[in-house]
């Protein structure tokens, strides 16, 4: 009979001992066949456990697409490769090349490229995307490090928050790592927190208070270093939940912001549904852009999803649909999407692009930056 993916990883506790969280969430996300991305079931929409911003309204890929021809534009007008992590079923990059198809200088020079570790994700998005005529323009790849130097831009779209992610306490004025064991049940358990995890802070300049507990996302370390190592010249766009240090740090944060994902409601359980929910935890926006900057990425701005979109005209494309018909269902249906967009997801979503061989290109997509410290 097969093993529960929560029966494989109480195996290997019981084998190696208490496991780092990291290495639990690794393993509840990303097991083979039975973790929660790499399984065949349905993550996104109605019968999924939660929705994105593409899935939501082709807009938000229509408006992105603006900001990438700007790019191109700043980056030379030369052959210009855009690369997303994490493309899920596919719908960004469809809205994106099915709004530039209009733009022909532009699209003739693009290629497209989608990272995507989910074997499952992959082979759902490319049974849509292969069908459609933008399709050849799409190339599949396991890691940036198989694209030559490039121009381009990198789109992460909620992405980095489902990184695994060391999960740590301050216990007095010692910084511990928080493990995971099995007794009757996964239980938690401290050992010292290993330099790389104290050197994360130290460099940040974070100092947490007594009884403060958090995330340390090393893995965005290296993602970031493996994108500026690749990118030659242009962008890196991230869009994601999450906040600069002097936010995440708040009182009101003291207990981590881990958060799962199941059928559509929200919890802080990652021990239970194993493989069955998401896990997710918030960006540290001050991290990518201290560590992008150690790499060569300077930052251009960073601002919340809704200043970003309305900076892009995401205004006009609401006009438009108003003058079509009020009356109609579908354009009242397009209008609450995109009053989500702006609202309820707009205002928690963050945004921060970083840009490596240009001299100080204005974005129109930044009009209204926040600071990031």
């Amino acid at each position: 009979m097969q093993l529960s993916l929560s029966e494989i990883i109480q195996n290997t506790i019981q084998k190696e001992g208490p496991i780092s969280f990291r290495d639990f969430m690794e393993m509840a996300l990303y097991y083979p066949e039975v973790g929660y991305y790499t399984s065949a079931r349905d993550k996104i929409g109605t019968e999924g456990d939660f929705y994105t911003s593409p899935y939501l309204t082709d807009a938000f890929g229509h408006v992105i697409a603006r900001q990438l021809e700007e790019m191109w534009h700043l980056a030379g007008k030369e052959d210009f490769i855009i690369v997303e992590y994490g493309a899920g079923m596919g719908s960004l990059c469809i809205d994106i090349l099915s709004q530039l198809t209009a733009k022909r200088e532009f699209y003739n020079k693009l290629k497209y490229c989608i990272i995507e570790r989910s074997e499952a994700m992959r082979t759902k998005a490319q049974n849509t995307i292969t069908d459609l005529q933008v399709g050849q323009k799409v190339h599949w790849y396991n890691s940036i490090n198989e694209i030559p130097s490039f121009t381009g831009c990198v789109i992460a779209n909620e992405v980095v928050d489902n990184f695994s992610v060391h999960k740590v306490v301050m216990v007095k004025d010692q910084l511990m790592e928080i493990f995971v064991g099995y007794s009757n049940g996964f239980v938690e358990v401290l050992k010292p927190a290993q330099a790389i995890l104290k050197d994360y802070f130290r460099d940040l300049g974070v100092q947490l208070p007594a009884g403060f507990c958090t995330e340390v996302n090393l893995q965005a370390i290296d993602w970031i270093k493996n994108i500026s190592a690749t990118l030659n010249k242009g962008f890196v766009l991230t869009i994601d939940y999450g906040y600069p240090s002097s936010e995440l740090y708040q009182s009101d944060r003291r207990a981590g912001t881990i958060a799962c994902y199941n059928k559509h409601t929200v919890n802080d359980l990652p021990y239970t549904n194993i493989g069955q929910q998401d896990i997710t935890t918030h960006v540290n926006f001050s991290a990518l852009h201290l560590w992008g900057a150690k790499n060569g990425l300077i930052n251009c701005g960073f601002t919340n999803q809704s200043q970003f979109l309305l900076s892009l005209g995401l205004t006009e494309y609401m006009r438009k649909i108003e003058e079509t018909d009020k009356s109609n269902f579908e354009a009242r249906k397009k209008l609450s999407l995109l009053h989500n967009l702006l609202i309820s997801m707009g205002k928690k979503m963050k945004v921060l692009i970083q840009q490596k061989g240009l001299e100080q290109p204005f974005l129109s997509g930044l009009r209204f930056t926040h600071p990031l410290t």
